[in-house]
């Protein structure tokens, strides 16, 4: 299998029953496995190093390919755009190199331009920041079974991550960071730190998520109509008008559970909303069985669990010091073991200054290690993990 149309140029091939072809060509450093017979297994490992280079590997990616980038900020001229499918034992994967910093910027690309649009099953794509896009920073359009992990989306026109379309189905989204969104042409309206939007599919999941400073939510779920799965994610700082935009309309929740007439039964547990301009958690008047455990909003400009009109299912969630109130809840709502319900206490907070929550992820790209906004409890409240 070749991923490029340039002249080829073998450098080294071992003789043996399975041989590692090492080719080098425009496209960058291919390292291609073979059978004893000479023909090509669907494994390619690409490594480059230019702009051109990632561009062509992107372009003609077929099912088993690596494209390992090395360390440096690469300026597209067009959207990186893929409509390759991989397998569930051939993965297409676009990755750092080793631990070296990629940053691929969209500050070339034409207004309107998404950064990166993967319409394929079955990529995994980390370690790589996408920032300044004149749109969306990274959107991946009715993927099965992918694997985003360890992504920056930063500065970007419109929202940083987006899963979007129809068959969206078995992603999983860890360790993401998505800050400073924000699309002028819409004063802040739409650019949230992940976007799950306008479709469906199952099994979908984000985990270990920061998502702040953007111009509009943090999470948004706005009419995609199958459950997802959000935990261990914190949102906070979202919706202020950080750009001095006259006209700002960003909302600013935390976490915005649905909205557009779609009815689900989100699954939410184990994060963490603070010091955002609305809602730490809203259903946005999404009135499926939406499931909330152990979440903690603080400090939230609205309030702490906004679910007037669903059948939302509360349960040992934490609500401290939001100016609005814990939480306004509708008479189909369940409430059971928050610190707004009858008998059970509010624990104190170990610490209420945020700044190791901002601070470098683990070697993993797990979220830092804080006190902010635990408690020591085994029962209430998220573990702020």
């Amino acid at each position: 299998m070749r991923l490029d149309t340039g002249r080829h140029r073998r450098t080294r091939t071992l003789s043996i029953a399975t041989a590692v072809a090492v080719t080098a060509c425009a496209g960058g450093v291919y390292l291609g496995l073979q059978s004893g017979g000479g023909a090509r297994a669907a494994t390619t490992t690409v490594t480059v190093s230019t702009t051109a280079q990632l561009e062509s590997a992107v372009a003609r990616a077929t099912a088993g390919t690596t494209i390992q980038v090395r360390g440096g900020t690469y300026y597209p001229a067009n959207t990186l755009k893929s409509t390759a499918n991989g397998t569930g034992s051939a993965r297409i994967t676009l990755t750092a190199y080793g631990s070296e910093k990629v940053r691929i910027d969209g500050s070339k690309l034409a207004a309107g331009s998404w950064l990166a649009g993967i319409y394929g099953d079955y990529w995994t794509v980390s370690g790589i920041t996408f920032q300044r896009s004149p749109a969306q920073g990274f959107v991946a359009t009715s993927s099965v079974g992918g694997v985003f992990r360890n992504l920056v989306t930063a500065n970007n026109g419109d929202s940083g991550f987006t899963l979007r379309g129809d068959g969206t189905t078995g992603n999983l989204v860890q360790n993401l960071d998505s800050h400073g969104n924000y699309d002028a042409a819409s004063h802040g309206q739409n650019a949230d730190g992940i976007a799950i939007k306008f479709g469906s599919g199952s099994n979908n999941k984000v985990t270990g998520a920061r998502l702040y400073n953007n111009a509009d939510d943090g999470l948004d779920l706005w009419q995609f109509s199958s459950p997802v799965t959000i935990e261990h994610s914190w949102a906070f700082g979202n919706g202020k008008n950080r750009w001095n935009d006259a006209a700002f309309e960003g909302n600013g929740n935390g976490f915005k559970l649905g909205g557009g007439g779609a009815s689900v039964a989100h699954v939410v547990n184990n994060n963490a909303a603070w010091d955002n301009t609305l809602h730490g958690f809203t259903e946005n008047s999404n009135t499926g069985a939406i499931a909330l455990n152990r979440n903690t909003a603080y400090a939230n400009a609205a309030t702490g669990f906004y679910f007037a009109t669903g059948k939302a299912r509360l349960g040992k969630n934490l609500a401290v010091s939001n100016k609005k109130g814990t939480s306004k809840l509708g008479s189909s709502a369940v409430s059971a073991g928050n610190n707004w319900d009858s008998g059970i206490a509010t624990p104190a907070f170990k610490s209420t200054d945020a700044t190791t929550a901002h601070g470098a992820r683990g070697s993993d790209g797990s979220l830092p290690a804080t006190a902010f906004l635990t408690t020591g409890s085994t029962t209430i409240g998220s573990t702020m993990n």
